[in-house]
């Protein structure tokens, strides 16, 4: 489950701002991830649980904002939505659509004292 290495990156970042800011504590985090991202937000949360304990954000609330996947379709020279990293644009039905939104994974977040 990759979901376990990005949670240790998140809390890698957490430890990293809390020595530059000062911090001593984390009540919330907030991550966006991405439609497309191929992130699965409730194994972020069991590895959010596992990850965080014994740190500055065991107990902290996680938000995590789900950022919609869209993408350019060549054919029809227009955004358009997209659910799957590989989908047919919704207007044309042709397959040259390139992701271009809802790709990322970002803490966007903390709330600390």
């Amino acid at each position: 489950m990759h979901e376990m290495s990005l949670m240790e990156g998140v809390a890698q970042i957490i430890d990293e701002a809390a020595q530059a800011n000062g911090f001593r504590r984390v009540r919330k985090v907030t991550l966006e991830i991405g439609q497309l991202a191929l992130v699965d937000p409730e194994a972020m949360r069991f590895c959010f649980a596992a990850v965080m304990e014994d740190s500055l954000a065991e107990g902290a609330v996680l938000e995590i904002v789900d950022v919609p996947g869209s993408g350019w379709c060549t054919p029809c020279a227009a955004s358009v939505p997209m659910s799957d990293i590989i989908a047919a644009c919704p207007n044309c039905g042709g397959y040259q659509v390139q992701a271009t939104g809802g790709l990322e994974m970002k803490l966007s977040s903390l709330e600390v004292e």
